[in-house]
């Protein structure tokens, strides 16, 4: 019986989400045995510090790239949002499951119903801060980090007012509960890839067995996103947001960039499903021109 050994992130979430795609795996192949391999990657140990201070998305996936390089697993599961754009031709994509809420959501401490108005709103990515300034102006946005539980203990302790999370996270936890309020992906332009999973693979290996697990929708949207960002020379530093949808035949593409001067962008485009990728690359290239920066 092949056996195959799945990397995965020791939170929680990751957890579950590693767990979600064994399960769609077993579905199809029951005659392949699954294997969890858990590790705490160095984004999970670093909590002192926002991820541009200390290197970036990559930090989250270092460890699970050295384990399928040194052969310890053969398959990694990621939350797509925390991967990086640069990835090591020895252990591409395998592929992109289907989307689960790609919204973002407003989460209140335990039996609070309003906003306070004297504690910060926490989030922990550059690009929700921008968007979170312009729907509650005058409201302080402080940086908060730790997994999605650690947080909401933070949260709960009454060190912030409210925090902004992935809405998909909290469901797959079964913790949908605690939202009190879902942002529209035109009020909260999400993550390149939120609520999709990614997962890799050494190169040449048989992935016939994730036929069942891919999801060709899911594999457009997480591409063209992942376009527009890398155009945009984006890291987890940087202000920039991509949402796609699928719309029959027709891929629907939504890009945010905060230049340097902190101009913020946004623009919309509209084409042909399959020129997913080219369609970002170029909603890129016209907002990066539209951008009053001097060294243009």
């Amino acid at each position: 019986m092949r056996t195959i050994r799945v990397g995965s992130r020791e939170s929680r979430l990751a957890v579950i989400q590693s767990e979600l795609v064994m399960e769609a795996i077993r579905a199809s192949h029951p005659d392949i045995a699954l294997e969890l391999v858990t590790m705490k990657t160095t984004g999970d140990k670093i909590l002192d510090r926002t991820l541009d201070k200390i290197g970036g998305k990559g930090l989250f996936v270092k460890e699970l790239d050295a384990a399928l390089l040194e052969g310890r697993a053969d398959l990694t599961v990621h939350s797509c949002k925390d991967l990086p754009m640069d990835i090591d031709p020895q252990i591409p994509l395998a592929g992109f499951t289907r989307r689960e809420d790609p919204r973002d959501a407003l989460v209140l401490p335990q039996g609070v119903t309003e906003l306070d108005e004297r504690k910060p709103i926490g989030c922990a990515s550059a690009r929700r801060a921008v968007q979170l300034r312009e729907l509650f102006p005058g409201m302080e946005v402080a940086p908060v980090r730790g997994n999605v539980l650690t947080r909401l203990r933070k949260l709960d302790e009454g060190q912030f007012s409210a925090l902004v999370l992935a809405a998909a996270g909290l469901k797959r936890l079964g913790l949908e509960h605690r939202i009190a309020r879902y942002f529209t992906v035109e009020e909260m332009i999400p993550a390149a890839g939120q609520g999709i999973l990614a997962l890799q693979s050494r190169a040449g290996e048989d992935l016939s067995y994730l036929s069942q697990v891919v999801d060709e929708e899911g594999a457009r949207c997480a591409m063209a996103e992942r376009a527009f960002v890398r155009r945009l020379d984006g890291g987890c530093s940087s202000p920039i947001a991509a949402h796609a949808q699928i719309v029959g035949n027709d891929i629907l593409m939504t890009g945010l960039y905060v230049d340097e001067a902190g101009n913020t962008f946004r623009r919309r485009v509209t084409g042909p499903k399959d020129q997913g990728e080219a369609l970002a690359v170029a909603l890129a290239d016209e907002m990066k021109e539209a951008c009053p920066c001097p060294e243009k």
